[in-house]
């Protein structure tokens, strides 16, 4: 696994290990169910990670129940090391995390995100498809292409510009709830971003 991916997957496995300890199944049901198919991550990429982390000491795992004769299993939880790793990784929003492998993985974590990095990632996406956008107009406006590349052309075209129209629309609504709410990092939900490891706010969904 390449070193970006590894360290969406990182990422991934940090933040969702902060709401709550998890056995490896568990954990990679979670990881495919919230970032669906194109990261769908298999025991041959996640347990290595979670190996690597026990190792550096991000991560701590236990054998847990065994009870009438069932196999145990190994519940990882984070610790202080992993959270404070987890609070470098959120407060990162270098042009990586824009791309496809990274945006997702950030976005779900964006309840414990603060505002400046959440704005600075949608820019830095919209920017990216904005880009990705001209490119695939281009493509169009060119005369000698086959019929069905065009059609596939326009097909992106239409999925880039349906992205950008969604990406202005929650831009608008984080710089908004950042000049109206009463907390300086609240979301669009209006509650603040969630402490690592910590319980939602009252009356926030998870």
């Amino acid at each position: 696994m390449g070193g970006r991916r590894a360290r969406v997957l990182e990422l991934a496995v940090l933040g969702h290990l902060a709401g709550a300890p998890m056995h490896g199944y568990e954990l990679r049901k979670r990881l495919n169910s919230e970032l669906g198919i194109f990261h769908a991550f298999s025991y041959g990429s996640l347990y290595p990670c979670l190996k690597e982390m026990v190792r550096e000491g991000l991560v701590v795992s236990a054998h847990c129940g065994g009870a009438g004769g069932r196999r145990s299993r190994i519940v990882y939880r984070l610790t202080e090391r992993g959270r404070d790793r987890l609070g470098d990784l959120l407060a990162e929003s270098t042009p990586a995390a824009t791309d496809d492998e990274c945006f997702g993985v950030h976005f779900t974590l964006f309840g414990r995100t603060r505002t400046e990095v959440r704005l600075r990632i949608l820019d830095g996406r919209r920017a990216r498809l904005q880009e990705c956008l001209a490119q695939v107009r281009e493509r169009l406006a060119d005369p000698r292409q086959d019929p069905y590349t065009v059609e596939l052309h326009r097909h992106r075209a239409e999925a880039l510009e349906s992205e950008v129209g969604w990406l202005d629309d929650l831009i608008r609504r984080e710089r908004r709830c950042a000049e109206h709410a009463s907390t300086a990092d609240a979301t669009i939900s209006g509650n603040a971003p969630l402490r690592e490891g910590g319980p939602p706010p009252p009356g926030s969904r998870r």
